[in-house]
């Protein structure tokens, strides 16, 4: 059986990591890398017998699937490319700036029946594995995701560039519509939101309370789900899932006990890139669709106009901060 061909586009804070775990992988082989500062990529590929390029153009066709880990706002352009060409997409989160984008690059993959996969990493964390085997139907959802400053992932707001992974996981656990939005933000080391609450309203009653931050001392990575049959909270960043059950004991007595909830052992990367591997040799849907991508972003967009609305209440905020044509450049910390 002949390896698949993989490339790389984009070897930053996630790309060259991409490149580590295709090369663990025997079923693969990384042909081509591709960035545009040729030192960057030679780095992330050292001990890599493969072509390094700063035009991602050269990839095409000599590869049969890619990576590609490019700033946001590249996204729509480089995998639309690829897609067109015929090759199979792992595409780093968000899927898009646009709508209208998202939409071309599900049209161009369902045309072509091409395997398309948006990189949501917490999907493949295992403690978000184990809590599908617990929950119930939750009615109130608590997320936080704070991280310190980095120059890095600035080219969008935070909406995109952290909380959107939450709107991820909450989206696969609610499953309904979103009825209503609230939301503000403000804009502190970049010219773009940097912390944000949202407060979001789903058809069915559930709420969800929803904070994310880059401009924090420490990282914390927590989501909570309260439901009538119990409570789960999920560290993220540990990995490690606490989840009480709400149960009948003895004498019809109401009690809360723990579930006994086996976490795998796994690196979620890894698992997400071996997932998009497996859906490209048995041309299967990858297990994180464009469809999810186009969900979140649908979302993260309505918490930017809620945001936006907000704002016109409060006119000492920076009116600029949320013009999705500017090109967000970080400020050094003071």
């Amino acid at each position: 059986m002949e390896k698949i061909r993989i490339g790389v586009v984009g070897t930053g804070h996630l790309g060259r990591y991409h490149i580590q775990k295709y090369l663990k992988m025997p079923e693969c082989r990384v042909v081509g890398v591709a960035d545009v500062v040729e030192e960057n990529a030679r780095k992330a590929t050292a001990g890599c017998n493969c072509e390094v390029l700063t035009d991602y153009r050269g990839l095409l066709g000599k590869v049969d699937a890619v990576s590609i880990a490019v700033p946001t706002g590249a996204h729509h352009e480089v995998a639309s490319l690829f897609l067109k060409a015929g090759v199979d997409v792992l595409l780093e989160k968000p899927i898009a700036t646009t709508l209208a984008e998202a939409d071309e690059l599900i049209a161009l993959a369902g045309a072509k029946r091409l395997v398309f996969q948006i990189g949501f990493i917490e999907r493949f964390n295992p403690a978000i594995t184990a809590l599908r085997s617990v929950m119930g139907t939750p009615l109130f959802i608590e997320s936080h995701r704070l991280h310190p400053f980095f120059e890095r992932g600035t080219d969008v707001d935070v909406i995109l560039d952290l909380m959107v992974h939450d709107l991820d996981i909450i989206n696969l656990f609610v499953n309904a519509p979103v009825e209503t939005v609230d939301a503000v933000g403000v804009s502190v080391l970049s010219d773009k939101v940097d912390i944000a609450n949202a407060r979001l309203t789903f058809a069915g009653g559930c709420v969800a309370n929803i904070t994310a931050s880059r401009i924090t001392g420490k990282t914390l990575q927590k989501i909570r789900f309260f439901g009538i049959e119990g409570y789960h909270a999920v560290d993220f960043n540990k990995r490690e899932l606490v989840s009480l059950n709400r149960r009948s004991g003895a004498g019809g007595q109401i009690e809360i006990t723990e579930n006994p909830v086996q976490i795998p052992t796994a690196d979620p990367l890894e698992e997400e890139i071996r997932c998009f591997v497996q859906a490209v040799a048995d041309r299967k849907p990858p297990p994180v669709s464009g469809k999810d991508g186009r969900d979140a972003l649908e979302l993260a967009l309505r918490i930017n106009e809620a945001i936006i609305r907000n704002r016109k209440r409060a006119p000492f905020l920076a009116a600029g901060a949320l013009n999705p044509g500017t090109a967000g450049k970080g400020r050094t910390q003071p």
